[in-house]
């Protein structure tokens, strides 16, 4: 076996070496060939987005009026008080829900009303807020029960 004698005039330029270079591009081209069956292909979903809606005029948007039953027959109108949590007529709402009422017939725009009553509120006090309601003539009626967290 010879040995390696760094004073017998090779100055150690072994000059441009092709192997190691092949080894690197082909360790780079198996990476990338990995990597492309790991990509996911991307699919069409058939959908379709809503269009512009034409108008003949402007559009109003439609006030929304909340009504709130607490569990001590309390009743608000919009976060107001109505009446007395023992009325079973309830005058202030029948009348502020008739003069609602009128307002937005002469606006020509819908009258929306949500009930929310909490979960341990009476049904008697659900049957008052439906009559004053009815006096009123409001029929578009929407029930919901605030939930506790």
């Amino acid at each position: 076996m010879k040995r390696f004698d760094p004073s017998a005039g090779n100055d150690g330029n072994l000059g441009f070496q092709i192997a190691p270079m092949i080894d690197v591009v082909f360790v780079i081209m198996l990476f990338f060939m990995v990597m492309a069956g790991a990509v996911k292909v991307e699919r069409e979903l058939n959908s379709k987005l809503p269009a512009v809606a034409e108008t003949s005029g402007p559009t109003d948007f439609v006030d929304e009026m909340v009504i709130t039953i607490a569990e001590n027959g309390e009743v608000n109108l919009n976060d107001e008080p109505m009446d007395t949590p023992t009325s079973k007529d309830m005058p202030t709402l029948r009348a502020t829900l008739v003069r609602l009422k009128q307002a937005s017939d002469a606006a020509k725009s819908p009258t929306l009303v949500t009930i929310v009553s909490e979960p341990d509120a009476k049904y008697s006090r659900t049957i008052d807020v439906l009559d004053a309601l009815a006096v009123a003539q409001i029929d578009n009626v929407t029930f919901t029960v605030n939930e506790e967290e």
